[in-house]
């Protein structure tokens, strides 16, 4: 390969890289400041709350994109089937092994066409979603699969399985995929903004959560924190004045102590002037 060939390949690399991120949902962040400093804890909260909620606008508007609509699928007659042909198509689909899985695209084309290709060999099919189903949305999928294939759904099992019926009169359609589905690119996509919409709008409810906890606390104890701040201001201020006259009983203390000093001093020059007086007239008579 050739330099100019090779340039030409990195560039291609490099474009296909730039636009994957920018169908990245992390790409619709709200840049922040740097070396941003908060006031208080409400203000830390509100710009956040901020933030979160241009980026749920983005989230939406960029999700409408992927929004196709919907047409009239093969109609479904489930009042034809009796009690006792329901019963043996649930025996029949669970003893069997075939299914469809719905990961985290959901429901798209790809999952259409499968059931019309196992519908070629066997009458009934399970449709399994994976654990990125949510609780109660079996109901909804298969309401959206009923109505894009024209299969009956007979039975829902637990929280994550559908078995659907093809019906009497089948007849594979030419077009499998129907046209109001997405494509497996594009419901990969859609499930991740769908999911990072999901993460903001919960992570707003949780700081909406939080500012209400901080304005109740502020009610309850702003006052008692004030009554608080100014009790410890009163006992700073007589610590102070007890200093001061522990400060002025001292100061009087040692001037009495140096006082009772001097006046030891003065009885002591006193009684030594005595005895030298004393001793000066008994040398005197003992001359005489």
């Amino acid at each position: 390969m050739t330099k100019k060939r090779l340039k030409l390949l990195r560039k291609k690399e490099k474009e296909k890289r730039k636009a994957a991120n920018r169908k990245d949902p992390r790409s619709l962040t709200v840049k922040r400041k740097k070396g941003q400093k908060f006031a208080n804890v409400e203000e830390r909260i509100k710009t956040k709350l901020e933030r979160a909620r241009i980026k749920e606008a983005k989230l939406v508007e960029r999700l409408k994109r992927y929004e196709v609509p919907k047409i009239q699928g093969p109609e479904v007659k489930p009042h034809e089937l009796t009690g006792e042909e329901r019963f043996f198509m649930k025996k029949m689909a669970q003893k069997k092994s075939n299914y469809v899985p719905i990961g985290r695209r959901g429901v798209f084309g790809g999952v259409i066409l499968n059931m019309h290709m196992h519908w070629k060999k066997h009458e009934t099919v399970k449709v399994i979603c994976n654990s990125s189903c949510k609780p109660g949305q079996v109901q909804e999928f298969a309401q959206e699969i009923a109505r894009l294939s024209g299969g009956i759904p007979i039975q829902i099992i637990g929280d994550d399985t559908v078995i659907f019926y093809r019906g009497k009169n089948y007849v594979q359609p030419k077009v499998m995929s129907p046209v109001d589905t997405l494509s497996k690119k594009k419901a990969l996509e859609k499930s991740k903004y769908e999911q990072s919409l999901e993460t903001v709008r919960h992570f707003i409810a949780i700081a909406e959560k939080e500012l209400e906890l901080y304005y109740r606390h502020n009610a309850l104890y702003g006052l008692s924190e004030i009554k608080a701040s100014a009790t410890y201001e009163d006992l700073s201020e007589a610590e102070d004045d007890s200093k001061v006259e522990d400060l002025s009983l001292s100061e009087s203390d040692s001037e009495d102590d140096h006082l009772s000093d001097l006046d030891d001093e003065e009885s002591r020059d006193s009684s030594s002037a005595m005895k030298t007086s004393s001793s000066a007239i008994l040398g005197s008579s003992s001359i005489l």
